[in-house]
């Protein structure tokens, strides 16, 4: 028997730009329950957008990199007859939003020697433009799923 389908948790849109996508991010970026330190490192990071990207709204820049950074399929490691194969299978809508967050803070905290929403804003208009670190990680994974399209036979 299946176990029952769970009620998605809705979390309440962001103060300033009233997405809930935002604050999804906003909630991904804050570190050790520091909601309020993480907000101003986001909402600083569309501040610098704002000023950067002349006559662009930060939030769809920041929409554009969502999309751009997503990936559409991935591997998962599927056991058959004793051998672990790697099977490419396509990515849900809120998992694909999940990855291109991660990426998105990840590419933006492995670097160092500035403010934090200095790197999260070049990070967001670099992914919007199809560029920088986060794209380069959703390519790889697209390239990994190309590469092991053979075992595409294997999925459940």
């Amino acid at each position: 028997m299946r176990r029952p389908i769970k009620k998605k948790h809705r979390i309440a849109p962001d103060h300033r730009y009233k997405s809930e996508r935002l604050e999804k991010f906003i909630n991904n970026v804050m570190l050790d329950g520091k909601k309020e330190t993480a907000r101003k490192v986001v909402y600083s990071a569309l501040d610098e957008i704002k000023n950067k990207e002349e006559g662009k709204d930060p939030l769809e820049v920041f929409e554009e990199a969502i999309r751009n950074v997503g990936p559409s399929v991935e591997v998962r490691s599927r056991r058959v007859g004793g051998a672990n194969y790697q099977v490419p299978r396509e990515v849900r809508p809120e998992r694909r939003q999940a990855l291109a967050m991660r990426w998105i803070i990840a590419a933006a905290r492995g670097k160092s020697g500035g403010p934090a929403h200095k790197f999260y804003a070049e990070e967001l208009i670099a992914a919007a433009n199809n560029e920088g670190a986060a794209v380069k990680k959703k390519e790889d994974t697209h390239k990994m799923a190309e590469a092991n399209r053979a075992f595409a036979h294997f999925a459940w």
